[in-house]
C-alpha cells in the first residue's frame, strides 16, 4: 500500500511538473500567439498543410511529366498548379489561426487596407497579372513593346513578365540575349504593342536609292518582280490570318501585295517596297530581297545605286534645252541695244 502511494505520489508530481513545463513553453510562445495556448498545435498544423501542397503538387507534376510532351503545357501546369497550392495553403492556414468569419474579415480588411498604403506597387503588379491572365493583351511567345522595351514573352508571374530583348544596339529585331523583367503595372501606364496577337504579319518596308540618271521605270519593274517572287508566297497566309483577326477586332486591309512606291529624294529617286512577313522573319526578308535586287541591277547598265556625292551641273551643257542658261560667247549676242538718244547706235546695254 505504501509503494503504491509512493508510486501514485510520484506520478502526481511529474504530471505537475511536465503542466509547469508547458506553462512556461507557453509563456515563452504567448506573444507569437493568437489564440492561448493553442500556438503550438496551429504551428504543427501550418507546417502539415505546407508539405502536404507542396508534397501534392510535385505529385501532380510528375503524372503531368509523363502525360505531356509539350514544353509550354508543362510550363503552364507548374505555374497554374504553384499559384492553386499558394491559395488553397494560405486559406487553410487562415482557417487554423483564425476562428469565425468575423476574425477572418477583419484580418482580410485590416490587411488590404496596409496592403494599399505600404505596398502599392506590388498591389498594382497583382492587378496587373490578374489583368494579363484575364484579358491576355499578351501570352507567353508573343513578341511585344511596352513603352522602351522590346521583346519575346518568356515567363509571366504575379508581379513581373520577363522579356528576351530584341532591338536596342542590334538592327532589324533581332535578339540581344539580355532577359528584361517589367513588372506587371506597365500594363496601365505605358502603351503596349503587340508585334504577332491576332494578325500575325508586319508591314515591312526597304527603300532602294538608284540615281537620276537611272532608268527608274525598268528598276521599278525588276523590284515589283522580286517582290513577288520573294514576299508573295504569304499573302494567302496573311489573307486567313486577317479572316481569323478580323472576328475579335476591327482590322482590314484592301490589299495585301507588296507594293513599290516612287519618290525623289536628294541624292536619286527612291524606290520603296512595301510587303508583309513576319515578324521574326523580317531581316531574312530582308536579306533575301536585297541580295535578288542586287544581282538585277548588276545586270542592267543603265540602272545605277545612289550615294551621298558632288558633282559640278553646268546648265548650259546639261540642262534641257528650253531651261538652259546662255554661254558666255552667246551672251553678246542675245543682249539688247540701248534706245536711241541713251548711247551709240547699237552699243549693247551695260549690264
Amino acid at each position: 500500500m505504501l509503494a503504491t502511494a509512493a508510486f501514485q505520489a510520484g506520478d502526481s508530481a511529474r504530471a505537475n511538473g511536465a503542466a509547469a513545463q508547458a506553462d512556461r513553453w507557453f509563456e515563452v510562445l504567448g506573444p507569437l500567439s493568437i489564440g492561448g495556448p493553442g500556438t503550438v498545435r496551429n504551428l504543427v498544423l501550418s507546417i502539415v498543410v505546407v508539405v502536404a501542397a507542396v508534397v501534392l503538387r510535385r505529385l501532380l507534376l510528375r503524372a503531368v511529366d509523363q502525360k505531356v510532351a509539350e514544353a509550354r503545357a508543362r510550363y503552364r501546369w507548374s505555374k497554374t498548379s504553384s499559384y492553386v497550392a499558394f491559395l488553397i495553403a494560405t486559406i487553410f492556414i487562415l482557417a487554423i489561426w483564425f476562428e469565425g468569419m468575423g476574425n477572418i474579415g477583419t484580418f482580410l480588411g485590416l490587411l488590404s487596407a496596409g496592403l494599399a498604403i505600404a505596398l502599392r506597387d506590388p498591389v498594382a503588379d497583382l492587378a496587373a497579372w490578374v489583368f494579363i491572365m484575364t484579358r491576355r493583351p499578351f501570352d507567353l511567345g508573343d513578341r511585344v513593346q511596352i513603352g522602351d522595351h522590346a521583346g519575346d514573352v518568356i515567363d509571366i508571374r504575379i508581379f513581373q513578365f520577363s522579356l528576351l530583348e530584341i532591338g536596342n544596339w542590334v538592327d532589324a529585331d533581332q535578339s540581344t540575349g539580355r532577359i528584361i523583367h517589367v513588372p506587371n503595372a506597365f500594363v496601365f501606364s505605358k502603351s503596349l504593342a503587340n508585334y504577332t496577337a491576332q494578325f500575325e504579319y508586319i508591314w515591312n518596308e526597304i527603300p532602294i536609292l538608284i540615281t537620276f540618271e537611272s532608268n527608274w521605270r525598268k528598276a521599278k519593274q525588276l523590284v515589283e518582280g522580286i517582290a513577288a517572287s520573294q514576299a508573295g508566297d504569304v499573302v494567302e497566309e496573311a489573307k486567313r490570318s486577317m479572316l481569323r483577326a478580323s472576328r475579335r477586332v476591327l482590322i482590314y486591309y484592301s490589299t495585301l501585295t507588296p507594293a513599290v512606291y516612287t519618290s525623289v529624294q536628294d541624292s536619286g529617286v527612291s524606290l520603296t517596297l512595301r510587303y508583309l512577313c513576319r515578324p521574326r522573319q523580317r531581316r531574312g526578308s530582308s536579306q533575301s530581297i536585297w541580295e535578288a535586287v542586287l544581282d538585277a541591277f548588276a545586270a542592267e547598265q543603265d540602272i545605277d545605286l545612289a550615294y551621298p556625292t558632288q558633282r559640278l551641273y553646268v546648265n548650259p551643257l546639261e540642262g534641257k534645252a528650253g531651261a538652259r542658261a546662255p554661254l558666255p560667247d552667246e551672251w553678246d549676242r542675245r543682249r539688247p541695244t540701248e534706245p536711241d538718244g541713251a548711247g551709240q547706235p547699237g552699243t549693247p546695254a551695260p549690264p
